[in-house]
């Protein structure tokens, strides 16, 4: 598992020249280590690495994991758990999946839909609070991944006004998966931009505090771009040699 700890801090020097680049603090950044395929000692070491942020693509598994993983560190850590490891969903979610996941994720990254949010919503309602989500952009065109189309972010903001127990507070994209970071710059631009006009707008209660976007192969550029959400699995859990 020592892999794990030399690539956590090689990530995060990686993630503080970026931030430098684009005239940020490295403490504005945050990663979401992605365990989607890992196991619960791969997890734990990560976490007595210092991850804090926990990511899966599916409730599923995450549901495999969640109470093995908490266990131990409720057992070794003297603080709240949600002090010291949140939980994030990256991956799509399902509407009938979202009673299990407001049981285990501190933020949705993943909302790509009026029905979902409507969901989301009032289940909140029902538990008496208000889930944090961001809403999921296809920046990239690509048939093949969710999200809505930029143009019509606004028209949604307008109508999620009417599910206040859903807490919109930013965006999330993905990048086309491409050997060139700098191919997924404009997506990552984008993004940023949206974020401006949907702040511009005033919706209530909306914020726009987090920019999900960058993984292992592009994260910098994601960040230079404005991301202080990356998300982050391969560079985390595999060695160089593999």
């Amino acid at each position: 598992m020592n892999s794990i700890v030399n690539n956590l801090f090689s990530i995060n020097e990686r993630i503080a020249r970026a931030a430098e680049r684009s005239n940020r603090t490295p403490d504005s950044i945050e990663l979401v280590a992605v365990t989607k395929g890992r196991s619960v000692p791969e997890i734990h070491a990560a976490l007595a690495a210092g991850a804090t942020n926990i990511g899966e693509n599916r409730v599923q598994e995450a549901q495999q994991k969640y109470a093995a993983v908490n266990s131990v560190v409720d057992a070794v850590r003297s603080v709240p758990r949600s002090e010291t490891c949140r939980w994030h969903l990256v991956g799509h979610l399902q509407r009938n999946k979202v009673k299990a996941a407001l049981d285990m994720f501190s933020l949705i990254h993943s909302v790509d839909s009026l029905r979902l949010l409507a969901e989301i919503a009032r289940r909140s309602e029902k538990q008496a609070r208000r889930i944090d989500v961001l809403i999921q952009v296809n920046t990239t065109r690509e048939t093949s991944k969710y999200g809505l189309n930029a143009e019509d972010l606004l028209a949604f903001m307008a109508d999620a006004q009417a599910y206040p127990t859903a807490n919109i507070i930013g965006l999330m994209t993905m990048g086309q998966l491409n050997p060139s970071p700098d191919a997924n710059r404009p997506a990552f631009a984008l993004l940023r931009s949206l974020a401006a006009k949907v702040e511009a707008e005033g919706f209530p209660g909306v914020t726009m505090q987090y920019l999900s976007m960058g993984m292992t192969n592009d994260f910098e550029v994601a960040i230079e771009e404005g991301a202080n959400l990356v998300r982050i699995g391969r560079a985390i859990f595999e060695s160089s040699e593999e």
